[in-house]
């Protein structure tokens, strides 16, 4: 097996393991519902950055820090992508413990979708036509639930774009999945530092005052946030990114199965009809990539 061969396998096994435990992070959140979502975004990102230092020490990776710190560009780009993760972290919260599993789950349906788009857009990639009638389709779907229902799947699409704006900028960092990780957390934790010892002030914002099981699922933010995204940025740096959509599927599929079927949250007109869509356009995307990918081990 060539160096490529293996690069794209390890990628493939990375985005599976990443949209999976994407996928069943609702369950997570939901043990958490009584703490407000900026506090339980707060505990991910400070406990995040304690786990991948450590991570980092452990494996002897400290000196791939300095470079990056060292190149303003970098940075530059980083801190935006940074900000964009945390919007994407909040919103995703928010949407869980404020029954909006569904609108989270449309949200990284489209983003597959999206990403086909970005990849033509930014890296070039071709877009074959069936992979335009899926995008189009996409839009259609959307349209069809702001148009004759009047309700903006507005949770959806920030989710949607923020992550997939998110990846792409990171594909084009030449920095690894850990190194940043823990750059992005750094960058953020003095903010949510600030945030918990002087701003919060629900009954959980106490950790001397809470009981252990509680403090214990808020340091375990860490390993439910540093797990996934570890895994995404492996992957995306092993395959193409319109490849790396196309798992996106397991996520939000067991984010719809969550939603409807453990956390009772009505499956409405407008969403049912979205979802169709959108479940059609992905279908022929997965069927165009299949076809492709045998026409090319064929030829």
């Amino acid at each position: 097996m060539t160096d490529d061969a293996k690069r794209s396998r390890q990628g493939v096994f990375f985005a599976i393991a990443a949209y999976t435990m994407w996928g069943i992070a609702p369950i997570y959140f939901k043990w958490l519902q009584q703490v407000p979502a900026l506090e339980i975004l707060s505990h991910r990102i400070l406990w995040s950055f304690v786990l991948v230092l450590i991570l980092i020490v452990g494996l002897g990776r400290f000196h791939r820090i300095k470079p990056v710190l060292t190149n303003r560009s970098q940075m530059i780009r980083l801190t935006i992508a940074t900000f964009l993760l945390g919007g994407n972290w909040f919103l995703f919260i928010w949407a869980i413990n404020n029954d909006h599993i569904l609108d989270a789950s449309l949200g990284y349906y489209i983003n597959p979708l999206l990403n086909v788009a970005i990849g033509m857009v930014v890296f070039g990639e071709r877009m074959r036509k069936v992979q335009l009638v899926a995008i189009l389709l996409a839009v259609t779907g959307v349209l069809i639930q702001v148009v004759s229902f009047g309700s903006v799947p507005w949770v959806a699409l920030a989710l949607a774009c923020s992550f997939a704006i998110y990846g792409a900028i990171r594909k084009r960092l030449p920095v690894d999945s850990m190194t940043g990780l823990w750059l992005e957390t750094a960058i953020l934790a003095p903010l949510v530092l600030a945030y918990l010892l002087f701003f919060a002030d629900s009954p959980a914002s106490d950790m001397t005052a809470n009981s252990w099981n509680l403090n214990l699922l808020l340091i375990a933010a860490g390993v439910v946030t540093t797990a996934p995204l570890l895994c995404f940025t492996a992957a995306a740096q092993r395959i193409r990114y319109a490849t790396l959509g196309f798992f996106q599927y397991i996520g939000p599929s067991l984010m719809f199965v969550l939603a409807v079927w453990v956390y009772g949250e009505p499956l409405a007109a407008d969403k049912l009809i979205t979802f169709a869509i959108i479940w059609f356009a992905l279908a022929l995307y997965s069927i165009d990539s299949l076809v492709h990918q045998q026409r090319s081990k064929r030829a």
